[in-house]
C-alpha cells in the first residue's frame, strides 16, 4: 500500500492553476493568491506543462521564490506525447527550471496516449531513483486503466490518480473511488466547481439552503462536499485572495446527513458505471 496523503500532513485542498499565468494584468493578483494560500497552510500546488504552455509553472516559480521548498508540495503533469523515458526527462527538466526547484513532489501522466504504459513507468521510476521526483502518478485514468497499470511491473508504485470530481460529475463514486481506496491509491479531484470559476455548476435551491445553514456560499458547500469523506484532495483554482479565503474556510464545514440528503436530491449519486468525465 502506497503512502497516504494524510500521512504527509497535507491539507484537504490544494491550489489548482489551470488558466493562471497567461494574463499579465492578473499576474500580481494570482501571485498574491498563491502566497496567501501558502501563508495559510495550503502548501499543495497543482500545475502542468500544458497550462499556458509553461506560463502557469513560471508564475508559480515566481510566487514560491523565498519560501522553504521543503514545506511545499508541488505537482506537475506531462503531455501523453512526452511519455517516453527521454521525453519525460526533457519535460521534467523544463518544468523544474520554470518552477525554480530541483525536484517535484509528484509527477503525473496528464492522460493516456499512444506510448505503452510500461515504457512510461520505466521512465518515471528512473526519475524517482535519481531524486528528481518524489512520487509519480497518473491523471484522467478510469478503473480499467488503473487495473492495467497496476498489473505492470512497478505499476503498483503509482501514488495517485487525478480525475474530474464534483457534484455534477460523481461517476467515479460507483467503482473507481472505492477501488482506489481498497488499493490504497491516493485520489486528487480536479475542478470541484466544474470550471475555472464555477459558473457552469448549477446552484440549486437545496444548495442555497445548505449554504444558508452553514452561513457559507454555495461554492464553499461544493468544495466542502468534495472533501467530505477525507479520501479526496480537491484542487480548486484560486486566482484571487478573496477566492482563496473562501476555499480555506470551506475545509472546516462539516456537512450533516440532512445536508447530504438535500444535496443528493439535486445531484444524485451514480447507480451504474459511467464513462469517465474529463475537462
Amino acid at each position: 500500500m502506497t503512502e497516504q496523503f494524510k500521512d504527509l500532513n497535507l491539507p484537504k485542498i490544494g491550489m489548482g492553476t489551470w488558466n493562471i499565468g497567461g494574463n499579465p494584468s492578473q499576474r500580481n493578483d494570482e501571485i498574491a493568491a498563491l502566497r496567501f494560500g501558502i501563508d495559510n497552510g495550503i502548501n499543495v500546488i497543482d500545475t502542468a506543462e500544458m497550462y499556458g504552455s509553461g506560463k502557469s509553472e513560471s508564475l508559480i516559480g515566481a510566487a514560491i521564490k523565498g519560501y522553504d521548498r521543503s514545506k511545499l508540495y508541488l505537482i506537475s503533469k506531462f503531455y501523453p506525447y512526452h511519455a517516453t523515458p527521454a521525453l519525460e526527462r526533457a519535460s521534467l527538466e523544463k518544468t523544474l527550471q520554470r518552477l525554480g526547484t530541483d525536484y517535484l513532489d509528484l509527477y503525473l501522466l496528464h492522460w493516456r496516449g499512444p506510448t505503452r504504459l510500461s515504457e512510461t513507468v520505466l521512465g518515471l521510476q528512473k526519475l524517482q531513483k535519481e531524486g528528481l521526483i518524489r512520487h509519480w502518478g497518473v491523471s484522467n485514468f478510469d478503473t480499467d486503466d488503473m487495473k492495467e497499470l497496476l498489473a505492470l511491473p512497478g505499476g503498483d508504485e503509482c501514488f495517485v490518480n487525478e480525475d474530474l470530481y464534483n457534484l455534477e460529475q460523481r461517476g467515479i463514486e460507483f467503482d473507481l473511488l472505492p477501488w482506489q481506496n481498497e488499493k490504497g491509491i491516493n485520489f486528487i479531484g480536479y475542478s470541484p466547481f466544474n470550471s475555472g470559476d464555477g459558473n457552469t455548476m448549477r446552484v440549486t435551491k437545496n444548495l442555497k439552503r445548505v449554504a444558508r445553514n452553514h452561513q457559507a456560499s454555495p461554492h464553499q458547500i461544493m468544495l466542502a462536499w468534495a472533501i467530505r469523506q477525507g479520501n479526496v484532495l480537491s484542487i480548486p483554482k484560486a486566482g484571487k485572495i478573496s477566492h482563496m479565503k473562501e476555499n480555506i474556510a470551506a475545509q472546516d464545514i462539516k456537512l450533516t446527513s440532512e445536508d447530504l440528503k438535500l444535496i443528493n436530491a439535486d445531484f444524485p449519486p451514480p447507480t451504474a458505471k459511467q464513462p469517465l468525465a474529463t475537462i
